[in-house]
């Protein structure tokens, strides 16, 4: 069973995973047949650890230019709700480019490691421009 606590470990270790791009890291975070939802419209999941690792190893952010923070917002027997943000910069980090905030649906396995994550993200809207 996940808790608020569990859940926001996994939170953690996935900033952590997606910030070093360790496959040993990436791995741990996933069941062996897990599945990974991009999004509602994204078509067919990921499905499996190994092809969860090569995708994002596949699909690397520059390093030093974006942040995360995840927190669990509900969590019932194994599955956890979280809701956070995601930051880009630019190169040098003078400048945001762009923010998301995230809602992620996880179910557990009883190990501990996720078997079903979805995500839904929604860009911040770019300020106006005054003209």
């Amino acid at each position: 069973m996940a808790t608020r606590e569990s859940v926001s470990d996994w939170l953690n270790r996935y900033v952590d995973a997606w910030k070093s791009y360790d496959p040993q890291a990436i791995g741990d975070l996933f069941s062996e047949n897990a599945e990974y939802y991009y999004g509602p419209y994204h078509g067919e999941p990921l499905r499996g650890r190994d092809a969860i690792v090569v995708n994002w190893l596949d699909n690397k952010d520059t390093p030093g230019t974006y942040e995360a923070s995840y927190s669990p917002i509900a969590v019932e027997g194994d599955v956890g709700v979280s809701n956070g943000r995601s930051t880009y910069y630019n190169s040098d980090r003078s400048e945001m480019v762009t923010q998301y905030d995230n809602i992620f649906v996880m179910r557990f396995d009883k190990d501990g490691r996720c078997s079903e994550f979805r995500e839904w993200f929604m860009e911040k809207p770019k300020p106006k421009e005054k003209g």
